[in-house]
């Protein structure tokens, strides 16, 4: 009798979440599954006639320049913001987590995040415009110093415009990745490190061999939601320098606007294919060395 209460409480329990995950799932396959399903299928039509043209429209996008100035650009500031963004918000979790009351604290590292872009936009071109703040402190300080003149660098239209890119990026995200490490750190039993201090260990090995190890779950979380927000910086970009900005800053989301623009809707299909099945293989390839590591 014990056992078939139970079996009877096992299979409510089965009924209860698949029906919780049913509305999940639905909307997913409606809202996600069978639009890309379908923009797959125009990937390979003509998008006047929507005749059958094979991997042309394939072909088009890789024999485009534009299209692989864009790729290059994405990487590049993907593999150089998760790094720093990771490294930075960890140096700022570890004293944190030391700190009693660090709520006002954390609250200020958030604040980023609930400001419009819009007027994040203002700032960036009040301060890093030709004749904006930045130049304005660096000619007083030349002056002052003696050692040069009036500086009038263009740091959004020029060479600069991929780092202000960097710092914008750096500057709003930090504070959810000082929130998730913090999650982790403060999950980590005290009882632990009680125990390897008692062994002798000092504090920088019980970093490196009990904190860090302990961290696997916070990074691989950290690490794909930086990749994933890193693909939507395309809104300070676009708003700082429009849909045609400095050579260093022209990402995918400028190309497929473009491309929107002027109604090239089999390219856009075939370079959407593309960057969903490499956030696709990229996000399967985290998880497998992840799962390997464990």
């Amino acid at each position: 009798m014990k056992e078939y209460r139970t079996y009877k409480r096992a299979v409510r329990e089965r009924r209860a979440f698949l029906r919780f995950l049913v509305f999940s799932l639905s909307g997913v396959l409606l809202f996600v599954i069978l639009p890309f399903f379908d923009v797959f299928g125009r990937s390979f039509t003509t998008a006047v006639t929507g005749q059958f043209n094979g991997i042309e429209n394939y072909k088009t996008i890789f024999g485009n320049r534009a299209f692989l100035l864009a790729v290059k650009n994405t990487l590049r500031f993907t593999g150089v913001c998760i790094p720093l963004l990771t490294i930075i918000g960890l140096l700022i979790a570890v004293p944190l987590s030391r700190l009693k009351e660090a709520g006002v604290v954390k609250s200020l590292y958030l604040f980023p995040l609930a400001m419009p872009t819009a007027a994040v936009v203002i700032v960036w071109k009040l301060f890093f415009y030709k004749q904006g703040f930045l130049n304005l402190y660096l000619s007083r300080l030349g002056e002052w110093t003696g050692l040069w003149g009036e500086v009038h660098t263009d740091y959004i239209g020029g060479g600069a415009a991929f780092w202000v890119l960097v710092f914008s990026y750096i500057w709003k995200n930090t504070g959810y990745t000082v929130i998730l490490w913090l999650a982790g750190l403060l999950g980590i039993p005290n009882a632990l490190l009680e125990a390897a201090e008692v062994d002798g260990a000092n504090g920088l090995q019980c970093f490196i061999h009990i904190v860090l190890p302990n961290l696997k779950g916070s990074l691989y979380t950290i690490v794909i939601l930086s990749f994933l927000n890193s693909f939507k910086i395309y809104r300070e970009a676009y708003l700082v320098a429009g849909a045609y900005p400095a050579q260093d800053i022209y990402l995918l989301q400028h190309l497929l606007g473009n491309w929107f623009v002027n109604m090239e809707f089999d390219k856009m299909a075939a370079a959407a294919v593309c960057v969903g099945g490499f956030l696709f293989l990229v996000i399967m390839l985290l998880q497998y060395f992840w799962d390997k590591k464990e």
